[in-house]
């Protein structure tokens, strides 16, 4: 069986009240995350939501580009 790889971009809003997860026009998602950038924990949280959102296991998502900024680039592997 071949495991399929997609990157996908996503704008992060991190602080927000609620979870969200959009697909905009542009091909891109926005994702509202709970945590704070801190320590990581939006990072996870950005993680968990998207693994929830294309269900698959969190070991198959990955940050691929911007670690320490709003715009990221991750690969998913399903």
């Amino acid at each position: 069986m071949k495991q399929k790889k997609v990157q996908i971009e996503i704008k992060v809003i991190p602080g927000a009240k609620k979870q969200e997860v959009k697909n905009l026009d542009d091909g891109t998602y926005c994702v509202k995350l709970k945590n704070a950038p801190e320590k990581g924990k939006a990072n996870e949280e950005l993680i968990s939501i998207i693994a929830s959102y294309f269900d698959v296991d969190k070991k198959s998502v990955s940050i691929v580009k911007g670690m320490r900024g709003r715009r990221k680039v991750l690969e998913i592997i399903s």
